[in-house]
């Protein structure tokens, strides 16, 4: 049973839509005639809708956010920014408090056509690659109109065997690339000959911190080569300063050392490259080519350690490609699914480079299908710094490996630590809990203390330790959520982190930025307003850029000092082509969850054309998390909840109880052991407190649609709640999670750890599927999923729809031919799919023309 409206007058109105509604259904006349009836055919707005679909947004929106790049050895920074205007280039001195643009972008474009010979004016700059060498001194590339010849590699490495005579490149033409330099002081422009610095290690590098040592990886195996004799060869084969290249040296062959001989298909050491997401034709071509390996350097460059997997013994899973190829052609790829007993293994390796052995680290207490992270030092670093790709060891100690161990139900976290020397293994932190846990990179201080991050007693707060494991202090403490840790200045002894939650009537999904003393006193709130947050922080901790909105205000950014005042205001987007176009903000708004307790959030889109006498139909987009609950916070575009919005409809986004984790850890974990129907009571409870105090809303015509795990909220919501909900959209959902990824479903709904009278160790997985709901369908059932989904694999779509077939049930169903998870190509096609559905079975318009108008009018326009 619905429940009755609070109001008689408002019952009286949705009653008298409701009937009206269920005369349109039955009677070819259209009645939208009715006072405040909003269906009946050719009641959806499609003008409106066309004008605002997802994709005619792109054209009307511009940079959002300021995004800093510091520069090296100054405290200053600068960013791109661009608006209707164009894109225009600043440098700011937080120290002088002056923004200036970088140069005068009429005389550029100017110097730029004279040069290329290419027409280019201030508003269409064709700049790439920017560099700041220093904060005087720009460094950037443009692509010009004519075709030049160059002399390209044949093979996709350096050092391939090559017959006597032969050579290692061929000729082939691209467009010819300008390289310049920009003086700032003197407003001058400068061609450069070519790339005056050192070209950068290839992408398959793996470097060591002194830089003698490259190690990349190769048919599952780890080789090992001398950087000093790569760059000698590279130069030679580049020339030096616009030199002719010497073919001589070029033919010089890299002495490369193989380091490992056991590496194999799913048992690699590639990082499991070229295991999914290849098809089969294609997988030993993958394998073949060199890649960059997930390691990670003692500081004196003598050891490195990785993680290996071994997936050998875990089932294939499989799809066809039907599309694309002459032949249908198979794709096979490694597919841990839960409660499975043969599962990913993880092993922890040390490699010595003097001794050319690998050692497996021997873990005491071992733990049945544990995990294993690697622990690293992550130095702060300026974007424009693209050196080699090196990962160094969490600890000071050189010969000390830190590491982290996960029990497979996440219920124990250890943090632990290795004696490269002697493998001798310490436990150092030990988290326990009867519910999953999660586990952030802690942040390593001079003195070898370091910052974890723990939700023990239910909320998420910062802990600091010594590096021998003892609990020095807590730095945070109360009921709020410690996100991330942005910034750690040790020089004045303060750390600087996000978190929500602590400041009364504000949205706990709010961020704000904070500022804490190493010996926990002295906590201060940096940012201020009551708005979602995105900061940045330079490495000094001089001064902070801090940009925030909501869903209802436009995005700014501005400059404040560490104590949180505003030195300089730096921007605001530019919304002007949305509003001209006709855009409205979406509306926050807050009830109470189904216990009638619990705060919860959503937002609100209406038509923009709405009408507040009218009665409109609501469609709820869900998405369950629990690691989000797809609640917008910061100003974005929804644009498709939007634009289904504007079809005749109002569009809401609710969290629930068990959803985004940025709330207590009781708030996040509801979910645990019930994750088919955790959310949906407050879904219900939702629409319900909307209905009682919005008279437009129509609580008789309800619908409700989402994507992947949203997509199996949708359809749980329509079977569990058919009195409630009327139509359902479900694409690519997990209906069946016994066939999803293990991680997923493990970690947030559980899986049981159970150890018989001989300590053998098992694992126990249940879960209610969509699948033992089939007969209660009574709305209207649109499932759609792509055919080569190796995600959510499209069997659990055509699981879902045998299940309705067997027990006589009326659906729809589609299938996106040669799209994986996100139907990618086809978006847009998806887009109208779905739309169309809502606006057939809500409103009562249905559409029999062949051709879908609006895409064909967009392809024209294009």
């Amino acid at each position: 049973m619905r429940r009755l409206l609070s109001l008689a007058l408002v019952a009286l109105v949705v009653t008298s839509a409701s009937e009206v509604y269920a005369q349109s259904r039955t009677t070819e006349s259209s009645r939208s005639d009715e006072p405040g009836f909003v269906g009946g055919p050719g009641s959806a707005n499609w003008q409106l809708a066309a004008r605002w679909a997802p994709y005619q947004w792109g054209d009307m929106l511009y940079d959002l956010t300021v995004s800093p790049r510091y520069i090296r050895d100054s405290n200053k920074f600068w960013y791109e920014w661009e608006t209707s205007d164009g894109t225009f280039w600043y440098i700011v001195d937080p120290a002088q408090r002056t923004k200036r643009e970088v140069w005068d972008r009429d005389a550029l474009a100017a110097e730029l056509t004279r040069i290329t010979r290419d027409p280019w004016d201030a508003q269409h700059l064709p700049i790439e690659d920017l560099e700041f060498i220093d904060d005087n001194t720009i460094r950037f590339e443009v692509e010009g109109s004519q075709e030049a010849e160059v002399e390209v590699e044949e093979s996709d490495t350096i050092g391939d065997t090559q017959e006597e005579g032969g050579r290692r490149g061929k000729r082939e033409t691209e467009k010819e690339r300008f390289h310049f330099e920009w003086d700032i002081a003197t407003q001058t422009l400068r061609e450069l000959e070519g790339p005056e610095e050192p070209e950068n290690h290839p992408d398959w590098a793996n470097i060591s911190p002194d830089g003698a040592t490259i190690v990349f990886a190769q048919n599952h195996n780890l080789y090992m080569i001398d950087s000093a004799q790569y760059r000698t060869i590279l130069d030679a084969r580049q020339g030096k300063e616009g030199e002719k290249a010497d073919t001589a040296a070029m033919e010089v062959a890299l002495d490369s050392i193989q380091l490992t001989t056991d590496g194999e298909a799913y048992y690699s050491y590639a990082s499991g490259f070229g295991t999914r997401g290849t098809n089969d034709v294609d997988k030993e071509e993958e394998w073949a080519k060199k890649s960059r390996p997930s390691l990670s350097w003692s500081a004196d460059s003598r050891r490195f350690a990785l993680t290996r997997s071994d997936q050998r013994e875990v089932d294939f899973l499989f799809v066809i490609h039907n599309t694309g190829h002459d032949r249908p052609e198979l794709e096979s790829y490694k597919y841990d699914m839960p409660g499975e007993e043969n599962v990913t293994q993880d092993e922890l390796l040390l490699y010595d480079l003097d001794a050319r052995e690998v050692t497996e680290v021997e873990i005491p207490d071992p733990w049945k299908d544990r995990g294993l992270s690697i622990l690293t030092h992550s130095e702060y670093r300026y974007p424009q710094d693209k050196g080699p790709f090196r990962s160094q060891w969490f600890g000071l100690d050189p010969n000390t490996l830190w590491f982290v161990r996960t029990s497979r139900d996440l219920h124990r976290i250890d943090v632990m630590k290795v004696d490269a020397t002697t493998g001798a293994v310490s436990p150092v932190v030990e988290e326990r809990m009867n519910t999953y846990q999660e586990w952030t990179q802690p942040e390593r201080l001079e003195n070898g203390d370091f910052i974890w991050w723990s939700e023990r007693d239910g909320w998420a707060h910062l802990y600091l330790y010594d590096e021998n494991g003892a609990i020095k202090r807590r730095l945070t403490e109360g009921p709020w959520h410690v996100a991330d840790v942005v910034r750690v200045d040790e020089d004045r002894g303060q750390i600087f982190f996000t978190a929500n939650g602590r400041e009364e009537g504000i949205d706990p999904y709010y961020a704000h930025l904070y500022r804490v003393n190493l010996d926990g006193s002295g906590l201060v709130r940096v940012s201020e307003g009551n708005y979602d947050s995105r900061v940045s922080i330079p490495e000094t901790g001089n001064y902070v850029v801090h940009s925030y909105s909501r869903v209802d205000t436009i995005p700014r950014s501005v400059l404040r000092d560490r104590s949180g005042q505003v030195i300089m205001e730096l921007e605001e987007a530019d919304l002007s082509r949305l509003a001209e176009a006709g855009y409205h903000f979406p509306e926050p708004f807050s009830f109470e969850a189904a216990d009638g307790i619990t705060d919860i959030y959503g937002v609100m889109y209406k038509p923009f054309d709405f009408d507040s006498t009218k009665v409109y139909p609501i469609i709820e987009y869900v998405y369950p998390g629990p690691q989000t609950e797809a609640v917008s916070k910061f100003w974005s575009t929804n644009s498709t909840e939007q634009a289904i919005a504007n079809l005749g409809f109002v569009v809401v986004t609710l969290g629930n109880r068990g959803g985004h984790p940025d709330r207590s850890k009781w708030y996040h974990n509801y979910s645990y052991g019930n994750l088919r129907d955790y959310g949906l009571a407050d879904k219900v409870a939702g629409i319900e407190q909307l209905a009682d105090r919005h008279p437009f809303i129509d609580r008789e015509r309800v619908g409700i649609y989402g994507h992947s795990g949203g997509g199996f909220m949708s359809t749980a919501a329509l079977l569990n709640y058919p009195e409630i909900f009327d139509v359902a959209v479900s694409s690519s959902g997990n209906h069946d999670n016994q066939i999803y990824n293990r991680w997923w479903s493990e970690t947030h709904h559980g899986v049981k750890e159970v150890v018989d009278d001989s300590a053998n160790v098992s694992f126990e997985y249940e879960i209610d599927s969509n699948i033992e709901l089939a007969s209660n369908l009574k709305g209207k059932l649109l499932l759609t999923t792509g055919d080569v989904d190796n995600n959510v694999h499209h069997a659990n779509t055509v699981r879902m729809a045998q299940a309705l077939v067997q027990a006589n049930k009326r659906f729809d169903y589609f299938v996106f031919p040669g799209q994986r998870h996100g139907y990618g190509t086809m978006s847009n096609y998806w887009f109208w799919l779905r739309a169309e559905y809502f606006a057939r079975h809500l409103l009562g318009d249905d559409r029999t023309a062949a051709d879908i108008d609006e895409l064909n009018a967009e392809r024209e326009r294009r």
